[in-house]
């Protein structure tokens, strides 16, 4: 178990999508311990099973618990969507998972189509369909799965003539279709933003829900009691195939953070 201290969070992605998510976290909040799960080695979730997905994340937030975290985010849409319910029924702590931001986007369309980027996971499962009964009804709303997104993201290639080329041939048609709101509906996504923001019109929103889901696991651990509000916070990396690839890609997608790692290990 890890030393204690600070309040603790564990976070749990198929990859380094949930960086997204820390990289918030450590621009709002200096004095919460992280402990990341990159589950590389099943990465990416999106194209698994339901059965699977459940049964996995709940063997990573059993390992989240014996090392001291008081609560867990999902970071990761795909988990989110096939996991959460019976996560939460399981588990006596809270539990905070992702939302893709269908209703901020239905609420904010000039033209009435949005466009929901995601996994096929995300898409398939009930969770989203209901999202966008509760939200949707009034507009139209376009899906696109996108797991070449999650590779470019896993690769570290965010910037150039392949990413650039790839994006460009997800949002043309959904363009032609008059969309005006992309949701990033995959914590992967939000590190492609600048070359989707520079492929796309003027008159069109990117809706990336990292900082509303921030937001939110800041006021569920105002639940919790804190230990010690006044030490630097501490990130731990665990991931399930290569911690120092980990650690690398870490390195690469949220450089002004690199100097807050304490360890980086390999877990099954």
């Amino acid at each position: 178990m890890l030393p204690m201290g600070q309040q603790k969070l564990g976070i749990i992605d198929s990859g380094v999508g949930g960086f997204s998510v820390v990289r918030e976290l450590l621009r709002q909040d200096s004095s919460l311990d992280i402990l990341y799960i990159g589950d590389q080695l099943y990465c990416p979730y999106g194209p698994k099973k339901p059965d699977f997905i459940r049964q996995r994340v709940a063997e990573l937030v059993d390992y989240l618990l014996s090392q001291g975290a008081e609560a867990v985010a999902i970071a990761c849409n795909s988990a989110t969507i096939h996991a959460i319910s019976f996560l939460r029924e399981r588990y006596d702590i809270p539990i905070i998972g992702m939302e893709p931001g269908v209703k901020p986007a239905a609420n904010q369309t000039k033209t009435g189509i949005i466009a929901v980027l995601a996994t096929e996971a995300s898409l398939s499962g009930e969770k989203f369909h209901r999202l966008i009964a509760e939200h949707g009804n009034r507009i139209r709303v376009i899906t696109r799965p996108c797991p070449e997104m999650v590779d470019l993201v896993e690769a570290g290639e965010l910037t150039g003539e392949k990413p650039r080329q790839i994006l460009s041939r997800i949002l043309a048609p959904l363009l032609e279709e008059k969309a005006d709101q992309f949701v990033l509906g995959c914590t992967h996504f939000p590190f492609l933003k600048a070359i989707i923001a520079d492929l796309l019109p003027h008159n069109c929103e990117i809706i990336d829900t990292s900082q509303a889901v921030v937001r939110h696991i800041r006021e569920q651990l105002k639940t919790l009691e804190h230990a010690n509000g006044s030490e630097i916070a501490k990130l731990w990396l665990f991931s399930s195939a290569d911690e120092k690839q980990l650690q690398r890609q870490f390195g690469q997608l949220c450089p002004e953070s690199t100097g807050s790692i304490v360890d980086c290990s390999s877990i099954t």
